[in-house]
């Protein structure tokens, strides 16, 4: 069983990277940087090793996390990692950056650019978004609440409508402000003044105003002197929201150049609004007590099944943007997630307690066997959909590619035959 249609696979050679940076910090610093930073690994080494390399810093510094803060208790003055935790996450997040930077480059050095290191690349991405928004959050000292809720789902958004609008129009579209330049360097900050500080997160719970001194300034000192950790939150509301005219009007831009409805895309949103509703419903059951997700340590598996969910729907959408198929409307883990959202609210919904969410324990059986459920899918996906790639095009995921006698690159496999088959 496998995920692209036979008629699909031939537009895996049609397919070819599209990208655009308008970032000034990407071109005038960060890229010359890549550009002497990928002269560093050797050309035996393929480019979705080091895509990999970097996400499995990324799990290191979650791991560590994980160890030193196992209930994710930092909300209010709760768990304070030594503060070298804060500077490796920084680390690993800016290395995580730049490996995934050039990867790309890599792939051209050694003639590997294709859909294969599209799908690994944005796959690898998924999964740190989520991660990156656990440790960020613990790092401002958000911890269990609803602003790490919220910040999950303006993230996952933000990924959402890119890959939304790099299957409209065919390119990736990257802003003068971006997440993966500028946001990705603002949480390199946030964990850096998080290690800095003796407070650690709690730091970030200082007024805006009182960190400004502005306290005694008339006027201003009439305004709320919010938290610089919700300041932020509200600040990513605003990007969210710019984010979402920005991609409409690329995508609409896109469609009017080739005659196409400019209406019609917005349907396509629907996908991420009912998934993350979906779970915004299992969250918000009519428990407030300390068994309630949000407020036990089935909160960060909870947020990890939802982050895997979420790279499962979008490695879809990706996998049609590179083979030209049509937009993946449907995802089946809906069903299993919609499950345990209705059980947990038929108390609010028809006034009878949960029939399997009916304790402490059985809860976390429930959210463990869906982080389960959901590594697995989303690992057949994975497993499927490489190798259904690698054998039709005559390549390999992690093996490079060598040069003949006349400096022509020789496939790792045997080439595909016109029925996708090696011949």
């Amino acid at each position: 069983m496998g995920f692209i249609p036979a008629d699909a696979l031939q537009n895996l050679h049609k397919y070819a990277y599209k990208g655009v940076d308008k970032s000034p910090l990407s071109k005038y610093v960060l890229n010359p940087f890549w550009t002497w930073f990928v002269t560093l690994w050797p050309l035996w080494v393929a480019p979705n090793t080091i895509t990999l390399s970097g996400l499995c810093l990324v799990l290191v510094n979650f791991a560590t996390l994980l160890w030193y803060d196992p209930t994710y208790l930092a909300e209010k003055g709760g768990v304070v990692m030594p503060s070298w935790v804060y500077f490796s996450c920084a680390i690993g997040l800016f290395l995580y950056q730049s490996f995934d930077a050039i990867d790309g480059k890599q792939a051209r050095r050694t003639g590997m650019a294709g859909p294969l290191g599209e799908m690994f690349d944005h796959g690898c991405d998924a999964m740190n978004t989520t991660l990156e928004v656990i440790m960020a959050s613990q790092a401002l000292n958000l911890g269990r609440s609803w602003w790490t809720v919220a910040s999950q789902m303006a993230t996952l958004a933000n990924f959402y409508l890119t890959t939304w609008e790099e299957y409209h129009t065919g390119e990736l579209y990257l802003g003068v402000f971006s997440g993966p330049v500028e946001g990705i360097l603002m949480i390199v900050s946030i964990y850096t003044i998080s290690g800095l500080y003796a407070a650690g997160p709690s730091f970030w719970d200082t007024g805006i105003l009182t960190f400004l001194r502005l306290t005694n300034v008339p006027v201003i000192n009439q305004l709320p002197d919010m938290p610089l950790n919700d300041s932020f939150m509200v600040f990513g509301a605003f990007g969210v929201a710019f984010n979402v005219q920005a991609s409409y009007r690329n995508v609409r831009r896109a469609r009017l150049a080739a005659g196409k409805p400019t209406v019609q895309p917005l349907m396509l949103l629907l996908p991420f609004v009912v998934s993350a509703g979906i779970q915004a419903l299992w969250l918000v059951h009519p428990r407030y007590d300390d068994s309630a997700i949000i407020n036990s340590p089935l909160f960060v598996p909870f947020l990890c099944a939802w982050g895997l969910q979420f790279a499962h729907q979008v490695g879809r959408m990706i996998l049609a943007h590179v083979t030209s198929s049509p937009f993946p409307w449907w995802d089946w883990m809906w069903v299993w997630s919609l499950c345990g959202a209705v059980d947990a609210n038929l108390p609010m919904l028809v006034g009878r307690a949960p029939i399997v969410q009916t304790n402490e324990t059985n809860r976390a059986v429930v959210v463990y066997l869906t982080l389960a459920v959901s590594f697995v899918a989303y690992a057949r996906f994975c497993t499927l959909v490489i190798n259904e790639i690698t054998n039709f095009m005559g390549i390999a995921c992690f093996t490079v590619r060598k040069k003949d006698k006349d400096g022509k690159w020789q496939e790792s496999l045997p080439s595909s035959g016109p029925n996708g088959k090696k011949e």
